[in-house]
């Protein structure tokens, strides 16, 4: 029998095309075959970009029925697919999250449809972090120093640094470190200088933040505190006292706090034997500078006169309105005031008992004797101390009134070496060998008894004469001056290295 040929027809309705194309392009022989899309593509690599994956592969091995047309990849995070299309290799996939990890596969197509996907491979965009926000710039001695915010957004790394420049008199200079504030130096006094700020990742640099004008001036160099407890807020119920603890932290234009003195830890029973005095709220406002100095070497904080706030609104004042005179050979002492010349301490003596709780705090009577008072810290503040974390890490606890910060007990063994070990600070003083000349007797008042038995010694201890010294701090990473409330005399700053006007 004559096999019948087949004639393909020149116009071939619509319906019948698929049905006789096979057939048609395979002439006389090898019977009909299924239209086919292409093979999976082999996956190559992922480069990740700001925002962006690079998805680089191979064409599959086999196009299937008809020649491919396009590819597409495709990259899935939870909650989030997105895909893109493209002839060859690599695909760029836009409009992703930095930080967020994908999984990314390629298909092929051809005019029969989609083949199946490829092996999947990972990556994560990335990009540089965003610009801080610029602060204030406080100027130095040859310096500035230059507060900022971080920046809102990382670029999905982690900032590994800050760099401040300040650019002006035709030079640039610039500062790194890990934190606010960052001090520029070698800059040239009287000579106005724009500061701006940095942050760093892996990635790279990120843009600059807005500009901030300085003029370095000679004289002491200020330390930039702005930005560091700002915001501080203490709001709560004393139980024993039935009253609000409450103390309000700003720092704008200076650091400021609106408190009333109320302690928010339990206190001791306050009338008592020793300190017939009750507890009043203050209700009053402090303000300290945000930009202190280096004024000298002390000037002395006399009596109960304040030397700083505790994060709580409470004030610290170290020393005691008690004063003995002697006349006659007679000792006539008076523990809320009194025209003698010998002051009285409250800490470590035995001769004296000034009604001190545990946070070694009593209420003040003020200068008219039988008041009622303030209460206030004369020593290291333990209920506070414990109220922040306790522990022996090194915390700030308040801030002098020349605008240092004040810290509690602890610091580095090598005071610019964050590395070093932590220890307990020693302060520079040591009791007097002997008693001085009109002293009252030191058989009924040992030695300790007053402020006078005690002499500070240069290089004794880790501290200067106002309990202080220049160091590297949590919150101060590349150093401040600052002041340390010990467990031994003098227990805080009797005397303070700043100015205290803000």
């Amino acid at each position: 029998m004559t096999r019948p040929s087949l004639r393909c027809p020149v116009r071939i309705p619509a319906l019948l095309a698929l049905a006789l194309l096979a057939a048609c392009n395979g002439g006389g022989g090898g019977g009909n075959l299924p239209p086919a899309p292409p093979g999976a593509p082999s996956i190559g690599g992922a480069t990740a970009g700001d925002g962006s994956i690079a998805v680089s592969f191979s064409p599959p091995a086999s196009a299937g029925s008809s020649p491919i047309v396009n590819h597409v990849a495709t990259c899935t995070a939870p909650g989030s697919t997105r895909s893109q299309s493209g002839v060859t290799s690599p695909i760029t996939m836009s409009g992703l999250t930095n930080g967020v990890t994908y999984t990314c596969s390629v298909v092929a197509t051809n005019s029969f449809g989609a083949g199946p996907a490829s092996a999947t491979v990972t990556a994560t965009p990335r990009g540089v972090p965003g610009a801080p926000t610029i602060g204030t710039a406080v100027p130095g001695n040859t310096s500035a120093t230059v507060s900022f915010t971080p920046p809102s957004a990382n670029g999905g790394s982690p900032i590994t640094g800050y760099t401040v420049s300040c650019a002006g008199g035709g030079t640039t200079r610039t500062a790194s470190g890990t934190s606010s504030p960052l001090t520029v130096t070698g800059l040239v006094n009287g000579t106005s200088y724009l500061c701006s700020a940095q942050a760093n990742s892996a990635v790279g640099a990120g843009p600059a933040s807005g500009q901030v004008s300085v003029t370095p001036r000679a004289g002491g160099q200020a330390t930039s505190t702005d930005g560091v407890l700002c915001t501080f807020l203490v709001s709560e119920t004393n139980p024993q006292l039935g009253l609000n603890a409450s103390a309000i932290w700003s720092c704008n234009p200076t650091r400021a706090v609106v408190r009333n003195g109320i302690p928010n830890h339990p206190i001791g029973n306050f009338p008592n034997a020793d300190n017939p005095y009750s507890i009043v709220a203050q209700n009053s406002v402090a303000t300290l500078s945000l930009a202190p100095a280096i004024a000298g070497d002390g000037s002395f904080v006399g009596g109960a006169s304040t030397s700083g706030f505790a994060l709580n609104g409470v004030k610290f004042a170290f020393g005691t309105r008690g004063r003995c005179e002697v006349a006659a050979a007679t000792v006539n002492c008076n523990p809320n005031g009194g025209i003698g010349a010998w002051a009285m301490e409250a800490i470590g003596s035995t001769a004296f008992r000034f009604g001190v709780d545990d946070s070694n705090g009593n209420v003040d009577p003020g200068t008219t004797p039988g008041t009622t008072g303030e209460y206030r810290y004369l020593g290291l503040p333990n209920g506070l101390i414990a109220k922040l974390g306790g522990g022996t890490g090194i915390r700030l606890v308040g801030w002098a009134i020349d605008g240092f910060p004040i810290y509690a007990r602890y610091g580095h063994s090598v005071a610019t070496d964050a590395s070093s070990a932590i220890k307990e600070l020693v302060p520079g003083y040591r009791l007097k060998a002997a008693a001085d000349l009109g002293r009252p007797p030191v058989a009924q008042y040992p030695l300790g008894s007053f402020e006078q038995d005690y002499e500070f010694v240069p290089g004794l201890g880790d501290l200067d004469r106002c309990n202080g010294r220049t160091g590297v701090t949590p919150e101060f990473p590349n150093g401040i001056y600052h002041y340390v409330i010990t467990a031994a005399f003098p227990q805080g700053p009797r005397c303070i290295r700043g100015t205290a006007s803000p």
